[in-house]
């Protein structure tokens, strides 16, 4: 009898292909009536896969009473219980290292893309304003104060590639031993930013991280780059010094309720958006994939998950 397992959200081709052939598959985000699901079903999941922006309801997991694994597509955990999950002895695993250079390479594309204004550039062309209507001049990037919130793997591998480019500061829990300036406060580390890069964790802590007193800190020739969660920036905040030019500008791939983006910020010319894609490329997907395969296969094989971070 063929394992049955959960699937939280869509997955790339190749993911979902593999758990086909493996489980019998219940695909949650297509269930017409998921009470009637629950009901009916809940006692035979084993299993949960997940992205890492969508995760599991606390109030779902805890309708799943044979749950053994949620195995989360990225390396995110903040929207799930995990001390919840570790309580009733379920695993939790994550795809680790597989992400780190595609986030950070786009981080640095956002820096570029934000300081050099290259989307409007872009559209400048396109629609035939060249050479009849004159560009405005955009900001240097070399020589530029990078501070960097979160010195993780992702964000050591952002400090590497934006290094050539001017100089770095970092703000993390504690010093890590990085050839970086340590910045014991977000604030403190704003102050001295030209651009300020979010690599960090999201979870309670870290929420709404970057509010009035960051952005003020950052101030009116600052840049603000997300790569990390939209849990970390209280985006009210943030329309509100972009709109006053209290900063000089945004670039944002994540938000604070994904997929929906605020019409002001869509509206915007001083801010670069683009749809959580910090990980989408075919190479990293397809490493992803098979990293949650691996821990799904160990799970069931009685072996502890290669990505388990409970």
């Amino acid at each position: 009898m063929a394992i049955e397992v959960l699937q939280m959200c869509p997955l790339s081709p190749l993911l979902e292909q593999e758990l086909r052939a493996r489980f019998e598959l219940h695909r949650w985000f297509e269930i017409v009536e998921p009470d009637l699901f629950v009901r009916e079903r809940a006692h035979a999941i084993r299993a949960v896969i997940t992205g890492g922006h969508i995760g599991i309801p606390s109030e779902l997991m805890a309708r799943l009473p044979a749950l053994g694994i949620i195995a989360i597509n990225g390396v995110g955990f903040d929207k799930v219980d995990v001390e919840g999950a570790r309580r009733r002895g379920v695993r939790v695993s994550i795809t680790p290292n597989v992400l780190t250079d595609d986030v950070a390479d786009l981080a640095v594309g956002l820096v570029i893309a934000l300081l050099r204004d290259i989307p409007a550039a872009d559209r400048h062309v396109r629609e035939e304003l060249w050479p009849a209507e004159e560009r405005p001049l955009s900001r240097k990037v070399s020589g530029r104060c990078f501070g960097i919130v979160g010195l993780g793997n992702i964000g050591t591998a952002i400090a590497a590639r934006l290094a050539p480019f001017g100089s770095i500061a970092y703000c993390d829990r504690k010093p890590k031993g990085a050839p970086y300036e340590f910045v014991p406060s977000v604030v403190q580390l704003a102050r001295q930013s030209e651009v300020l890069i979010l690599a960090t964790t999201a979870n309670a802590s870290t929420r709404q991280l970057v509010g009035r007193e960051v952005l003020e800190a950052l101030g009116p020739d600052g840049y603000l780059v997300n790569v990390a969660r939209g849990s970390l920036v209280d985006e009210e905040e943030l329309i509100r010094a972009l709109d006053d030019r209290r900063i000089a500008g945004a670039a944002l791939d994540v938000f604070a309720h994904e997929p929906k983006v605020p019409k002001s910020l869509r509206s915007m010319p001083n801010v670069i958006l683009t749809p959580h894609i910090a990980s989408a490329t075919l190479e990293t997907r397809e490493a992803m994939a098979r990293a949650v395969v691996a821990s799904l296969d160990a799970y069931f094989a009685g072996q502890t998950p290669p990505g388990a971070i409970a």
